[in-house]
């Protein structure tokens, strides 16, 4: 039979595509990268393959790889916790294997058995500088960290123990990935090969805010808003960028008038926010009940903090004899994360389609994070599970992650330049701001892909397997009842495209073979 290529548009009209719903995507079918890559285990998946009759499910495939590139990134480190974080300026950033965590152990009271938020440190840092939840983890860790030997040994086992709780982490951000679009498990092979994912993942303690944000939204892929709004509460008790996805879902809502559901989350987050800050935010004296100023802490450093690495604002401070005041700096982050909001409401009440959640989700993080007076190496963690759910594209995925891997080199080379004194051992400084052009630049080649995949919806990869909007719960496949624009009149195809027609809907439930973990 000829195919929709070899038939003249003057015969027939093409046929909507009208996938079997209930079957898995095959990656190696619709990438041409994924299936260039399959190459070195066997090649692409056969016409004839028997599916969902082997243990190896996706699921369980997905989790064992990103743990697998988990324990590369920790043997990375291996330079560092023999001896680079304790000996020499400049080597744990010759080897880029610095990580906060073994260096706040002691710098936050962890060694002499302070209590966060309520003992006030020694030090410039008064107080720990991370909002609640993540001090919560931060202690757990510390209690199981063996509390005898050099301080070298104590903070030695204190990251190990960290890098333990995250590798868990890890593995749920992997499985949450791969389970919140029903149809596309394999696209969690995105976040668990992600080398950036790997290379940052134990910088910091973002993984464990990464991880909350991940299952809030498998919860409302399930249509599951108040565990939604529950555990998007609690990610942000561990760091405040979570809380930006509720201005998405605001304008989703809106479009498909699903209130009900909205005002559920958001109810949640706010309750699951309050009952972890509450009993450290307020203390009680004579006079009445006030805000701790241990727990206040994460926002006034947050503020008063200047403009750091990663940022366009740092190469405008370091090019420029009059520096912006950090004032400045906050009130127009302020004001361009504002106006981000507005840009993307206006795309989504205008788009020829409702966008799809997790498209939105990805664009207000990122516009969050260009923005910022700092992009530190590890904020790429927020971003990738986003990124996999709005783009999964192994092209486009791999170019933002070949741009991420280098800064992340960038950064550790101009630090080993700053601090080698005479030796000048690194990257100078105009280096590192390409460095800092090159990580903007891939982040914002990643948005625009999303937007023009919002704009023309045919060359969406996840609309062109046949789906509405795997993560979008009760969006997916609801109508319309407020647009604006072109959208309130939509042509049956928004922009040109040579591929086949797709009628998109809501997917059948999978099939029991397709069902993992």
């Amino acid at each position: 039979m000829p195919s929709a290529e070899m038939t003249p548009a003057s015969v027939h009209e093409p046929e909507p595509v009208r996938p079997a719903l209930a079957e898995p995507v095959q990656p190696t079918k619709e990438d041409e990268v994924a299936a260039a890559g399959s190459e070195l285990i066997g090649g692409p998946l056969g016409r004839r393959a028997l599916l969902g009759t082997s243990w190896w499910t996706p699921v369980r495939v997905v989790v064992l790889v990103a743990i697998g590139m988990f324990a590369l990134g920790l043997v990375q480190k291996a330079p560092c916790y023999d001896g680079a974080w304790f000996f020499g300026a400049s080597s744990q950033y010759t080897h880029a294997c610095y990580s906060d965590i073994p260096h706040l152990y002691q710098g936050r009271g962890f060694a002499d058995h302070l209590v966060p938020y309520f003992d006030r440190l020694p030090g410039d840092m008064d107080y720990l500088e991370y909002p609640v939840l993540t001090g919560v983890f931060m202690e757990v860790a510390s209690w199981l960290t063996p509390h005898s030997g050099s301080i070298q040994h104590q903070e030695q086992w204190y990251w190990f123990v960290n890098a333990g709780m995250l590798m868990v982490c890890a593995a749920v951000i992997a499985v949450c990935v791969a389970r919140t679009h029903r149809r596309r498990p394999w696209d969690g092979l995105l976040v668990a090969l992600a080398p950036a994912f790997a290379l940052t993942a134990t910088i910091n303690w973002d993984l464990f805010a990464v991880a909350l944000t991940a299952a809030a939204m498998l919860m409302w892929s399930r249509g599951r808003a108040l565990a939604f709004g529950i555990l998007l509460g609690l990610a942000t008790a561990a760091k405040l960028y979570p809380v930006f996805l509720l201005g998405p879902l605001l304008l989703l809502c809106w479009r498909a008038g699903k209130w009900r559901e909205f005002f559920q989350a958001a109810a949640g987050s706010v309750v699951a926010w309050l009952v972890v800050n509450l009993p450290v935010m307020l203390t009680h004296d004579a006079t009445g009940f006030h805000i701790r100023e241990g727990w206040a802490k994460f926002y006034t450093f947050s503020k008063e903090r200047g403009v750091d690495f990663g940022s366009f604002w740092l190469i405008w401070a370091q090019n420029s004899s009059h520096p912006p005041t950090t004032e400045f700096v906050n009130t127009t982050a302020s004001v361009l994360v504002v106006l981000s909001f507005l840009g993307i409401g206006a795309l989504t009440f205008t788009a020829p389609r409702r966008p799809r959640f997790a498209q939105l989700a990805f664009l207000m993080v990122a516009a969050f994070i260009l923005t910022n007076k700092v992009y530190s190496p590890q904020y790429v963690l927020w971003l990738v599970p986003l990124a996999v759910l709005a783009r999964p594209k192994w092209r486009d995925f791999l170019i933002w992650q070949a741009c991420e891997v280098a800064y992340f080199l960038g950064i550790w080379m101009y630090l080993a330049y700053t601090t080698s004194g005479d030796a000048h051992k690194g990257l100078p400084t105009h280096g590192y701001h390409w460095a800092i052009v090159l990580h903007l630049v891939g982040t914002l080649y990643l948005c625009a892909v999303v937007v023009r995949d919002i704009l023309m919806p045919d060359r969406d990869v996840v609309r062109r397997s046949g789906d509405d909007d795997p993560s979008g719960g009760v969006l997916d496949g609801a109508e319309d009842v407020f647009v604006l624009g072109a959208a309130a009149h939509p042509p049956r195809h928004a922009a040109p495209f040579d591929g086949p027609q797709v009628d998109w809907g809501r997917p059948e439930p999978m099939s029991s073979e397709g069902r993992s973990l």
